[in-house]
């Protein structure tokens, strides 16, 4: 789940049901023009209808998210906001929130120290936006990635159930936290961020859970949904804080967002390929693996043959292809916005340029792009910013 919580970093920098939400048409390698799909969810669910529990379950069955690492604590009981927080008294109010984003930067800081460096290319209230929204997603990674997740589909199901309630709540007005709070008062700074893609990504996350996900995925429909909710969400709550510009609608915006995560994600999933096989697990589709003659067995012994080379070329063609995509989208960006979001996809794509120099051996050789060679994509990415339209 951690190598979520790395996509996160960069799809910051830049943006249900399982029926719906796919493209309808299969991605064709010989035809590499071809657009690719982008699906985009319908209506936000009926509250309690993903996840229901009981008002008295909710109740007592409280969260267990409180995190220390690395010398950072992350706060969630309803009394350190109730001892802090008064709304009749704003003074105080004032330093509570500035408290809240304080830990929020921290955090961040901590946890994703790339992306941390990347918010210096935002305004004041930008990072102070996205910050909060990573910490959000941090939490709700370890939520699946803790001790309770591993105890039964029972508990994991309740605790989820409970951080999607608790999410209701921020959105109502009601943090139980001075994390949460910093969330609401986000989400009060910037009111077209929409609840969806948080509702998703909790969604997307429990399809990477031990005991309530899987660890194989049929078709790239089934892959889509994956990269979706756990990446192209993150562009859609981000969105927001980013603004468009000035011609551009939020709607029209959406479209490329989607597209980033889904790039970032194939990206992520071809790094990651001989990682994912010894934990047991293959997201690269099983209709792909069938197509080019590769075996599940193959990927387990991490056997590099002209099949799976053709395989991991088609893919990379793939995760390009979304890349450009979601190129359409940086001029709808606010112009202050557009770098941090173009270096994102620019740093990233160069992990499939390191799979190719590595002749696809993503077994035994790791697609690993230093600090140094990031930064050297940062002038390209000036220079493809500077050259669009500056409204």
């Amino acid at each position: 789940m951690r190598r979520s919580l790395a996509l996160m970093g960069a799809t910051l920098l830049c943006a249900t049901n399982t029926n719906g939400l796919i493209p309808s048409q299969p991605f064709l390698a010989q035809n590499t023009a071809a657009r690719p799909s982008v699906a985009l969810p319908g209506g936000i669910r009926r509250r309690g209808v993903a996840m229901s529990m009981t008002e008295t379950e909710m109740k007592e069955k409280r969260v267990p998210l409180s995190v220390v690492n690395k010398g950072v604590r992350i706060q969630t009981t309803r009394e350190v906001v109730t001892e802090k927080y008064t709304p009749s008294d704003p003074s105080k109010a004032s330093a509570v929130l500035a408290d809240a984003y304080e830990q929020c930067k921290k955090i961040t800081a901590v946890f994703a120290k790339t992306f941390y460096l990347g918010t210096k290319l935002m305004t004041e209230e930008q990072k102070t936006a996205v910050w909060a929204i990573y910490v959000w997603c941090r939490r709700t990674d370890d939520l699946v990635d803790g001790p309770r997740a591993m105890m039964s589909p029972e508990t994991m199901r309740a605790d989820l159930a409970a951080w999607e309630e608790r999410l209701y709540e921020v959105w109502d007005g009601r943090p139980e936290d001075s994390l949460d709070l910093a969330l609401l008062d986000t989400k009060r700074r910037y009111p077209d961020m929409e609840l969806e893609p948080f509702l998703d990504m909790i969604q997307g996350m429990i399809m990477d859970t031990p005991q309530l996900g899987q660890d194989r995925y049929q078709t790239w429909d089934e892959l889509y949904l994956y990269c979706y909710r756990v990446a192209s969400t993150v562009g859609l709550m981000c969105l927001p804080v980013m603004g468009t510009a000035k011609g551009y609608t939020f709607e029209q915006a959406k479209e490329p967002a989607i597209a980033l995560g889904i790039a970032l994600q194939i990206t992520n999933i071809l790094r990651d390929v001989g990682e994912d096989a010894v934990r047991g697990r293959i997201y690269l589709p099983l209709e792909d693996l069938e197509r080019f003659g590769v075996t599940e067995q193959n990927l387990i012994n991490g056997v590099m043959d002209e099949n799976y080379k053709n395989l991991i070329k088609f893919e990379i063609q793939r995760a390009r292809d979304y890349y450009a995509l979601s190129q359409e989208g940086i001029p709808m960006l606010a112009p202050e916005a557009r770098l941090s979001v173009q270096a994102a996809g620019d740093m990233y794509g160069e992990i499939l340029n390191k799979i190719e120099a590595n002749d696809y051996d993503n077994f035994r050789k790791r697609a690993f792009v230093s600090k140094f060679e990031k930064f050297s994509v940062l002038p390209k990415s000036w220079a493809t910013v500077s050259a669009m339209p500056k409204e």
